[in-house]
């Protein structure tokens, strides 16, 4: 008397209706991670990969641990920076985390 009859839901007809509109929200996430994720990241690595290959002689760089120096000799995998008059340390290429303008130094 007080409840009422339950029925079951149709069925939905069509393969449009479950099979492509359901993969649309999963495909649009994806597509926003791109752009705002994956994308920003691949060029940072780009800019570091060409700052690597360019560092020359007297380049005046900061390392991963905050040390600042120029740097003296560059090989395939090292870097030798001078970060005092008569102090050397030999440093891996990818420490090095940013290229400071020439005159840097001198000015702090």
């Amino acid at each position: 008397m007080f409840i009422s009859n339950a029925y079951a839901q149709t069925a939905a007809t069509g393969a449009a209706d479950g099979g492509l509109f359901s993969f649309l929200p999963l495909a649009l996430m994806f597509v926003v991670l791109y752009f705002l994720m994956i994308r920003p990241q691949m060029k940072r690595q780009k800019e570091q990969r060409t700052m690597m290959e360019a560092l020359a002689k007297n380049d005046e760089v900061i390392t991963a641990g905050g040390v600042l120096g120029k740097v003296t000799k560059v090989t395939d995998a090292y870097v030798t920076l001078e970060i005092a008059t008569g102090t050397e340390i030999v440093v891996q290429k990818s420490a090095v985390t940013m290229l400071l303008p020439k005159g840097s130094i001198k000015a702090i």
